[in-house]
């Protein structure tokens, strides 16, 4: 489930990726679908890293879903996104997709992708919308108050005018993952820890299908809906050139 376009990133042979806060790594294993992209995943938690590392190897190993062929190399490590261990000027991309909205201090995150992003490079961010993460608020104060929760609501403007802030100018925008609105007022309404509801397991089962056939329906059902109830905002930027 990829929330960044790659499409929109003018990445060519040689270029390097830095994928900030990546989880489990679904947005580093599609830059390994570029070929002659180099790709560094790098993200605070242990876990994350470990999985991620071994979902790239299992692409490098052909199963079940292959790298392209000449695909970069990659790095996968952890790190914190306060202090990141690279030369300024280190990447071509920075993606740090659904990862600011849980750092207390985003200024500082912000300046330190600064640092290791070339000039005239891309940064692609994005965050949960404002008014569908709103609703999760109103709904659920166990949602925003668990570790490692989100701790703001960006809107597009404000996020927008941060990132001109640190030098960087928007040239793209857009919304993702309508489908991913509702389950989420779902499971807020009901409570987290209530899963097992048939709603939400009903509805949960959808999102699986859906990302598993990726059917037409759904596909030209949620592109319909992004501009109205698109859970994550997503933009995209140039930094300055010196």
């Amino acid at each position: 489930m990829l929330t960044i376009d790659f499409d929109r990133l003018s990445l060519s042979p040689g270029s390097r990726v830095l994928d900030l806060g990546c989880g489990t790594g679904r947005h580093i294993r599609a830059v390994r679908l570029l070929p002659g992209v180099a790709a560094v995943a790098v993200d605070i938690e242990e876990r994350e890293v470990a999985e991620t590392a071994a979902s790239l190897r299992s692409m490098d190993a052909g199963d079940p879903f292959p790298a392209a062929p000449g695909a970069g190399p990659w790095l996968a490590l952890r790190g914190n996104g306060y202090h990141l261990p690279f030369r300024a000027g280190s990447f071509d991309c920075v993606v740090a997709s659904e990862v600011l909205e849980h750092l207390h201090d985003d200024e500082r995150a912000l300046r330190e992708i600064t640092r290791v992003l070339k000039p005239g490079g891309h940064l692609a961010v994005s965050v949960p919308r404002w008014w569908p993460e709103a609703i999760c608020w109103a709904l659920s104060s166990q949602y925003h108050r668990t570790e490692g929760g989100h701790v703001r609501i960006y809107r597009r403007s404000a996020l927008q005018r941060k990132l001109a802030s640190h030098g960087y100018d928007v040239f793209a925008r857009h919304f993702a993952h309508a489908l991913h609105s509702p389950y989420w007022w779902l499971k807020c309404l009901v409570g987290l820890d209530n899963g097992d509801r048939r709603i939400v397991r009903w509805y949960h089962e959808i999102l699986v299908w859906d990302l598993l056939r990726q059917p037409r329906i759904t596909r030209w059902t949620e592109r319909l809906l992004n501009p109205f109830i698109g859970k994550s905002v997503v933009l995209y930027a140039t930094k300055a050139a010196e």
